[in-house]
């Protein structure tokens, strides 16, 4: 098992459809998740500490847990079957750990309210996992930094042009 932290949620331009990335701790690895806007909506709210009117099923089920004595030990994103990820949402009771399948969007909308760890097989990284290309990771930063820039540039720009005897008006 391989410990991952939700790295970004990612919307698709063709469809409705959300890809969670999820990122390993040690390395640049990803695995990215296609997840439903619901499902996506559920994560990002509790990343983001976005207060609701009403509990979402996932605070749902981590009441039930705890109002059951149990604890959210971890979630595990264990195979990927026909492209289809399966993962288990680990619950300690008493000492006694219970693993219930589950959907991994399901898994980590729970997770993250619980705060509990996010982990990945190894198998799942190393068939699903992608490395972000060197090339690509410094352009975007290159571009994000130069857009700042320029930015400020355009901003300076327009100060210049500014008259600020214009803006004394009558006194």
């Amino acid at each position: 098992m391989i410990e991952v932290v939700i790295d970004s949620i990612r919307i698709s331009l063709v469809s409705q459809h959300r890809i969670v990335l999820l990122k390993e701790l040690d390395s640049d690895r990803q695995l990215p998740i296609w997840i439903g806007p619901c499902e996506a909506d559920a994560i990002t709210i509790e990343l983001q500490d976005v207060k609701v009117a009403r509990p979402l099923t996932a605070d749902l089920v981590n009441v039930v847990i705890n109002e059951m004595g149990g604890t959210i030990s971890h979630v595990l994103i264990r195979e990927l079957t026909e492209q289809v990820f399966h993962a288990s949402l680990f619950i300690d009771i008493n000492d006694e750990m219970h693993e219930i399948d589950c959907r991994p969007s399901d898994a980590i909308a729970v997770a993250v309210r619980a705060k509990a760890p996010i982990f990945a097989n190894e198998e799942v990284l190393e068939e699903a996992g992608v490395e972000p290309e060197p090339d690509l990771v410094e352009e975007t930063e290159q571009e994000e930094s130069e857009a700042d820039v320029g930015n400020l540039d355009a901003f300076s720009d327009f100060l210049d042009t500014l008259d600020f005897d214009d803006f004394e008006g009558d006194k």
